[in-house]
C-alpha cells in the first residue's frame, strides 16, 4: 500500500490526547478538531513573526494563552512548511 503525499489523509498529521491532565489547554468550540500534536508550539521562537494571536506581557515574555493556531487541524500544513525558518532562527540564536 503506498503512503499518501496529502498529510490530510494522514494519521501523522492529527493528535488529540483527551486523556490529557490539560485538555483542551485553550477554550475551543471543537474539541473533535484540537490537534494535540504541536502541545508546544514551533511558532513561539518566531516572536512576532510566528501568525499566531499573541501579546507580550510587561516583562517581555510572549503569552500566547489566546491563540490555538496550532490546535487546529488545518493548520499542520502551515506550521510544517515553516520547519527549515525555524530552524535557521535556532542556529543562528
Amino acid at each position: 500500500m503506498k503512503a499518501s503525499t496529502n498529510w490530510r489523509e494522514c494519521e501523522y498529521s492529527f493528535f488529540s490526547h483527551r486523556k490529557c491532565e490539560a485538555f483542551p489547554c485553550h477554550e475551543t468550540k471543537d474539541e473533535e478538531n484540537f490537534n494535540c500534536l504541536f502541545c508546544y508550539c514551533p511558532l513561539y521562537l518566531l516572536g512576532e513573526k510566528c501568525g499566531g494571536r499573541y501579546a507580550f506581557l510587561s516583562n517581555g515574555i510572549k503569552d500566547c494563552s489566546a491563540c490555538a493556531y496550532p490546535h487546529e487541524r488545518e493548520s499542520y500544513g502551515a506550521i510544517t512548511t515553516r520547519f527549515k525558518e525555524i530552524a535557521a532562527k535556532m542556529a543562528r540564536e
